[in-house]
């Protein structure tokens, strides 16, 4: 797919700038995602842990999204959550994030530099 989008970008005098992540509604698209969050989330230490969180999180902003995108996040961190591991829908959000704005900057240079 990724030759027909360049082609076709370059057919309608545009270029691609990044893609964001294959998180797909599918099967393996949700299996991908709850794989990444399982291996960048640690349980909380101390008396009272909490949820387990990504060490390298620092920032906890506030992001305005709609209700029907705060109820999505919600199905997803339901269907990733288990026994062991409760998934927010914040944290879906973040992650997901943080994978597209790697893909863009990661295209973006490739591109730079060939």
């Amino acid at each position: 797919m990724a030759r027909n989008l360049d082609r076709l970008a370059k057919k309608l005098g545009a270029t691609v700038v990044g893609r964001v992540p294959e998180y797909s509604a599918g099967a393996f698209g949700v299996a991908a995602l709850a794989e990444e969050l399982r291996s960048r989330l640690e349980p909380g230490r101390g008396k009272r842990p909490g949820r387990p969180s990504n060490p390298a999180w620092e920032k906890r902003p506030k992001v305005p999204m709609s209700d029907q995108t705060e109820k999505q996040l919600a199905d997803l961190a339901r269907l990733l959550s288990d026994d062991d591991r409760q998934v927010s829908p914040m944290q879906v959000a973040a992650q997901i994030l943080e994978a597209a704005t790697a893909s863009y900057f990661a295209s973006a240079n490739a591109k730079k530099s060939g």
